[in-house]
């Protein structure tokens, strides 16, 4: 079993001019830890319920890059970009930047967005979930024509059309930087996953049950898609807190054992405080040593 650490808040005590110093003190604990990867939301503006709107927001990728320059290991990612956020093609260069940049180490994660205060506030087209989901798949196709060294040509699609898929300097990952759609949608997303992905995300605060029974329909679009199930990594999304002392760190392990039970292999989580950073010390110390065999 892995651990992901999801960093969705930026509001920390001492303000903007000391968050640079703070994101990077947060990823190198992290990775000296052992988590095995770091990802960021991709939101314009802080989203419910995490806090209000007008909490600080970082851009995504411009933070990833940041977080690059100070880790060596931990993979990088979104959790996750809303496909209507950015051109599918400069989406698509940005991923391909942050792999070369970081070593290879960098995940596309994308979903449907769903957030529509932002986009408007912004001035950021939101059309409706149907064509999103279209969009959605559009892009998953561009993608893997961009990161094919072979198919430099054109891609038409129904919402999107490129005249030359040129993608230079190719990503470092082999055969492509893996790709994570989050969502638990059955007809679309899932089928997605099976289609496209090399992982799910399935947000775990709604239980094991619940993630084994999205799992199970996984399964089988995996069958129908002529995919391998075992060939995509299931990942779930959740918050912990160990408490100031890690008083908690053994619910910890009890909840993650439990989601292993059903199938997932790696556990992103969110923690309470991290900007205190001891609570990513104690889970490295007494938790990812006792689910590193599960």
């Amino acid at each position: 079993m892995k651990l992901g650490l999801q960093i969705p808040y930026f509001t920390y005590p001492d303000g903007p001019p000391a968050l640079g110093a703070k994101l990077a003190e947060i990823a190198k604990t992290a990775e000296d830890a052992g988590f095995d990867s770091v990802w960021v939301m991709d939101h314009y503006f802080q989203i419910p319920p995490v806090g209000a709107a007008e909490l600080d927001m970082l851009e995504a990728y411009t933070t990833l890059g940041f977080l690059a320059g100070h880790t060596s290991r931990v993979s990088l990612g979104t959790m996750v970009t809303g496909v209507t956020y950015r051109n599918p093609g400069i989406l698509i260069k940005q991923v391909t930047t942050l792999d070369v940049l970081s070593g290879g180490r960098a995940w596309l994660g994308i979903g449907a967005a769903w957030f529509d205060r932002e986009h408007e506030g912004l001035g950021v087209d939101f059309p409706p979930l149907k064509e999103r989901f279209q969009r959605l798949e559009e892009t998953l196709q561009i993608a893997n024509q961009m990161w094919n060294p072979d198919d430099n040509g054109r891609y038409d699609g129904q919402h999107y059309q490129l005249a030359e898929t040129l993608n230079v300097p190719a990503p470092l990952s082999q055969p492509r930087p893996r790709i994570l759609i989050g969502g638990t949608g059955e007809k679309k997303t899932l089928r997605f996953v099976a289609k496209y992905a090399d992982a799910c995300n399935i947000m775990g605060m709604a239980g094991p049950a619940f993630v084994e029974q999205k799992l199970g329909v996984l399964r089988d679009h995996c069958e129908r898609e002529g995919r391998n199930y075992d060939d995509i990594e299931k990942t779930v999304l959740t918050v912990m807190n160990p408490g100031p002392n890690g008083e908690n760190t053994g619910q910890l392990i009890d909840q993650i054992k439990a989601f292993g039970e059903v199938g997932v292999q790696t556990v992103i989580t969110s923690i309470g405080g991290v900007e205190k950073i001891a609570p990513l010390e104690s889970i490295g110390r007494d938790v990812i040593p006792q689910i590193a065999n599960l």
